[in-house]
């Protein structure tokens, strides 16, 4: 006998059509390109406009006490800049929060929401500020930051000072999330895509994809891991593999 459970779940959620425009708002570097870079390819690919945003400067991201940070900075930017071109995003806007350091101040809010009303996107993409046990303060601050800010950027009566219509996004998309409920499958050529823009980032390699990007068998490992995440995540909601979302409507 076939079993019912979860039977609600199968054919759902429905993923969203191909948005004009998009916005990711990330804390650093590769963090949009881990939680929704599959994603974002299809639907560059399909014609969206991408607007990558990058709170902080990426400056901690060494496990190397003698790390030079500012050099450190201007590598990640460009390995942000050549993930982005492989996802096909149109460009990249960082703000140069200190790595490490973010809170979610009016000031940063509001930084997030004027930038939300200049590239009007219809989805916007950040961090999931209200998952349990999520450790780093950046990625908790830049979620609060994205959904203030998408509040922010909507409402007629708000940043009256800066001269830019309100903005209403269609949906808030919000990655790693702890209450899942929306997917946007994972095929093929899309991961491809997704593992191909994460090893652009080749000074996170030690810290974040086991030296994937030096090694043959560590970038086979890391492959598996990233696959075996995106069939988890779909399992979930009783689908295939995929990027899965807490999804808001503004």
């Amino acid at each position: 006998m076939t079993s019912n459970v979860h039977a609600d779940l199968r054919d759902q959620p429905e993923p969203l059509a191909t948005p004009e425009r998009v916005m990711t708002i990330s804390a650093h570097p590769d963090d949009a390109e881990f939680g929704a870079g599959a994603t974002l390819a299809r639907w560059a690919s399909r014609g969206s406009h991408i607007t990558m945003l990058v709170v902080t400067d990426g400056s901690k991201g060494s496990w190397d006490q003698a790390e030079d940070q500012a050099a450190l900075v201007a590598l990640r930017k460009h390995e942000q800049q050549n993930a982005a071109s492989v996802l096909g995003a149109a460009s990249v806007i960082h703000l140069d929060y200190v790595d490490g350091e973010l809170v979610n101040t009016p000031e940063l809010r509001r930084r997030v929401a004027i930038e939300i009303r200049k590239a009007k996107p219809n989805v916007v993409l950040s961090h999931d500020p209200w998952k349990r046990y999520e450790m780093h303060p950046d990625h908790r601050a830049t979620g609060w930051a994205a959904t203030d800010g998408v509040v922010s950027a909507r409402e007629p009566l708000a940043l009256t000072d800066v001269g830019i219509p309100a903005h209403r996004p269609d949906a808030l998309l919000l990655w790693s999330p702890d209450e899942a409920d929306h997917a946007e499958f994972v095929q093929a050529e899309w991961f491809e895509k997704k593992i191909e823009a994460l090893l652009c980032h080749t000074s996170q390699g030690k810290t974040t994809m086991g030296s994937a990007e030096a090694h043959g068998d560590a970038k086979a490992q890391f492959v598996s891991m990233v696959a075996d995440w995106h069939e988890r995540s779909g399992a979930r909601l009783g689908i295939a593999p995929s990027e899965v979302f807490k999804r808001l409507t503004p």
